[in-house]
């Protein structure tokens, strides 16, 4: 299964959406970055993606967005075949 990675905050209903779908698709082990009073990992990100919201989701060193875009890529069938890669 392909490495995921996840900037995070502990308080985000998103985050917790996000992290519940890579579940039910079998994901059991991430890296997660949580950003919260972190601002140089914040900052990090940011640079990064272009994004200062969280939850940012990377897939096999692919960013892949946020939540909704998570659950965009699953609905056309995309998600579970760039996990396995």
């Amino acid at each position: 299964m392909a490495e995921v990675k996840i900037y995070s905050s502990d308080y985000c209903p998103y985050c917790q959406r996000a992290k519940a779908l890579l579940r039910e698709r079998g994901v059991t082990d991430w890296e997660e970055i949580c950003v919260d009073g972190k601002p140089a990992e914040r900052a990090a990100m940011a640079q990064l993606v272009g994004r200062t919201s969280v939850p940012q989701i990377f897939i096999g060193g692919q960013h892949v967005g946020g939540c909704d875009d998570l659950h965009a890529l699953d609905a056309r069938g995309g998600l579970q075949p760039l996990l396995d890669a």
